[in-house]
């Protein structure tokens, strides 16, 4: 991990949480925020599920031969196995996408990688898509771009903010590519 994933200053991202948040706000879209130490894993963050209500998510930043992006949002508990994942989401093999390519396409650092980091895509480089199962859930939670936080919110606003910034959201049956 790079030294400034584990630095984390909120006031050098691309698009800060507090900028994030207004533009929540101006979208009319509900949710809590919830304040925490720094989460880097999704085995660290489980003292922190259970104590914020609603589904807990991953994010895989996926790239394939082609130098296609991808942004994978999952439940969690979704399991997937990298080699049938191609198949269900119509690309070509795929590798995981370095923390620099993180940075150019997204603006945000390992750890914190979440749906709303497609703010920083002005260009629609990072085709994303959504866990099903996930969004069939009342609640849902990520990192507002920085892995201190967590906002909660449903999964029809969700949808509102990736298409208030020129992304197409893409719901996906996962089931398709577990291992």
């Amino acid at each position: 991990m790079n030294d400034a994933a584990l630095k984390q200053d909120p006031s050098e991202l691309p698009t800060t949480p507090e900028a994030l948040m207004a533009h929540l706000d101006d979208l009319g879209v509900s949710y809590d925020l919830h304040h925490h130490d720094a989460v880097f894993t999704v085995a660290e963050s489980e003292k922190l599920d259970a104590e914020i209500p609603g589904i807990h998510c991953r994010n895989l930043f996926l790239r394939d031969k082609k130098k296609k992006n991808y942004l994978v949002v999952l439940r969690n508990e979704t399991e997937v196995e990298m080699k049938k994942l191609p198949a269900v989401i119509g690309s070509e093999r795929l590798s995981f996408g370095s923390a620099d390519r993180l940075w150019e396409f997204l603006g945000v650092w390992p750890g914190s990688v979440c749906p709303f980091s497609i703010i920083n895509d002005r260009e629609q480089q990072v085709k994303i898509l959504l866990d099903k199962q996930m969004m069939e859930g009342d609640i849902v939670n990520y990192h507002p771009l920085i892995n201190t936080m967590t906002v909660s919110l449903a999964p029809s606003c969700l949808l509102r903010f990736i298409e208030s910034c020129g992304h197409v959201p893409h719901i996906v049956d996962l089931s398709h590519a577990k291992p």
